[in-house]
């Protein structure tokens, strides 16, 4: 479901490293030529790109990028360019160095809407580029923030099982346990915390189905309604990842254009990191959403070579 359009027949990564060390030199820099090259390539060409570029220039391209760009546009080209488990990393630590809930949702994006494999290749390269484990990053970041510290904790250590089987029963009454713990208004039950940590998604997509189904509510408004605390708005966030990651990443592009002034950071990460993944159906569910297109709303809200990369990383103004 992803967007990004790749060129046929594809250039060699040597012509591509050298069509960007062109673009490189001269007096200014061709920020069209980099659009067009690194916004057209998937994750596994541009790092062919990259180790093509470094060999033939010495330099890495992530350091030439960031020595010839500027600004949001620098920031969002730099991160697509990254390995996707690296800038997972990198946006995990820097959440970690924030507050307040939208840095928290970086931390229920990675341990709820990355697959399991992807998830473990972060925490591995948090690891590699930190010196310490994204698991105990987090425990120490939360330590006093109880149950919320376990929740996180639990999220980003899980390792999920990959296919699809389902067992309906086991997702009825795991949806009666969810219901009977959110319904006494206690979402931190270790219930809770063990269902949404250990099971795998199809599971979890059974299971809130049947609470749906037998409560006549989808779980993610009990949640809402058992209280208003950071608590239960990162559980709802985890619900949503894990059940239909597109609605959260719609509320995410959303929320970092309305109002006075817009948050860059947040919807850079947004399209960067689900442009290869579900960016089609984030659009369709922005759409129905909010009644108009998510790249009209970019369009409004952002300018010059950064509304351009972005655009061409969302593809098509359809629908």
């Amino acid at each position: 479901m992803a967007n990004i359009t790749v060129p046929h027949p594809l250039p060699s990564p040597e012509e591509d490293a050298k069509k960007l060390r062109k673009a490189f030199q001269g007096l200014g820099t061709d920020e069209k030529a980099i659009i067009e090259v690194l916004g057209h390539r998937t994750a596994a060409q541009r790092a062919e790109i990259a180790r093509t570029y470094a060999a033939l220039y010495k330099e890495t391209l992530v350091e030439r990028l960031h020595s010839e760009l500027s600004g949001d546009f620098r920031k969002a080209v730099i991160l697509w360019v990254m390995d996707p488990a690296e800038r997972d990393a990198k946006l995990a630590n820097e959440a970690l160095k924030n507050k307040g809930d939208r840095h928290i949702w970086v931390i229920v994006e990675v341990a709820c809407a990355s697959d399991p494999d992807h998830l473990m290749a972060v925490r591995k390269a948090y690891c590699s580029l930190f010196s310490s484990s994204l698991e105990e990053d987090v425990a120490s970041h939360f330590a006093h923030e109880q149950p919320l510290e376990q929740l996180l904790a639990r999220l980003v250590s899980s390792y999920r099982y990959t296919g699809d089987h389902v067992d309906e029963g086991l997702a009825q009454s795991e949806a009666a346990e969810l219901y009977n713990a959110i319904r006494k208004k206690q979402p931190h039950h270790e219930g809770v915390i063990r269902i949404l940590s250990t099971r795998n998604k199809s599971q979890l997509k059974a299971t809130f189905n049947h609470y749906k189904q037998d409560y006549g509510k989808a779980i993610d408004e009990d949640i809402e309604s058992s209280g208003s605390n950071q608590f239960t708005s990162m559980l709802k966030v985890a619900v949503c990842c894990i059940g239909s990651p597109e609605k959260h990443f719609a509320e995410v592009v959303r929320s970092s254009v309305l109002g006075l002034g817009t948050d860059e950071d947040s919807l850079t990460r947004a399209i960067v990191t689900r442009a290869e993944i579900d960016m089609k159906k984030i659009k369709e569910e922005y759409k129905i959403r909010y009644k108009t297109a998510l790249n009209a709303d970019v369009i409004d809200d952002t300018s010059w070579d950064y509304k351009d990369f972005l655009l061409t990383l969302l593809g098509s103004a359809d629908p």
